[in-house]
């Protein structure tokens, strides 16, 4: 049960900043109805746990041993990041109607996976916090770490969802517009460092 706690507030910690995953899950439960949103959240919620288990459990060492794979996935990703960021820029302010228009359900998966395995910083964060920890972890304990991380990931963006969803009648137009350019903003400044460290590391 420790080591279940351990993980739980691991994860939390992990989770919790405000980064790319928790953008694209306010930005949805503003977007959509609430059961779409949570499905939304569902999704972002299995791949992070996906991403979390491969830190845990051996990218690291792979990244580790190969720095090429390390910069390309520093290149790629903050070139994705950048061009997430430009989309939420030039994206117009919804009108009342069409407020609550949920996207497809590829493209919001086809998001969702990139918010988070195209996330150079998410993945380099992963691997040194979970991968650390696995390597001083008692092997018969490895599970319930794990699985106490998994469990914050589903608690904190279900719970975000829900937040959000419920106050959504609060952001008209005019917030949600300001809210994608504030995103916006961060989600670009947030792209540049990483090409910025891919080129220090190049």
């Amino acid at each position: 049960m420790n080591y279940l706690l351990q993980g739980l507030t691991m994860g939390l910690a992990y989770v919790a900043p405000i980064g790319l995953q928790n953008l694209f899950v306010i930005n949805s439960s503003l977007k959509h109805s609430r059961k779409r949103a949570l499905l939304n959240a569902l999704i972002v919620i299995l791949f992070d746990i996906s991403l979390a288990l491969s830190c845990f459990f051996g990218i690291g060492a792979i990244m580790k041993k190969y720095q090429w794979l390390q910069l390309i996935i520093l290149l790629v990703g903050s070139l994705i990041v950048i061009y997430i960021g430009i989309g939420l820029l030039k994206e117009k302010a919804a009108t009342e109607t069409s407020l609550k228009t949920a996207d497809t359900l590829s493209s919001t998966i086809a998001t969702a996976f990139i918010v988070t395995w195209a996330n150079p910083q998410a993945i380099i964060d992963g691997t040194m916090m979970l991968g650390a920890f696995h390597v001083t972890l008692p092997a018969s304990s490895s599970s319930a770490f794990i699985t106490g991380v998994a469990l914050a990931s589903a608690i904190w963006f279900t719970v975000l969802t829900l937040v959000i969803s419920t106050f959504s009648n609060w952001f008209n137009p005019k917030v949600l517009r300001i809210i994608n350019i504030i995103c916006g903003i961060i989600i670009i400044v947030y792209g540049i460092k990483l090409f910025i460290n891919f080129i220090f590391m190049f």
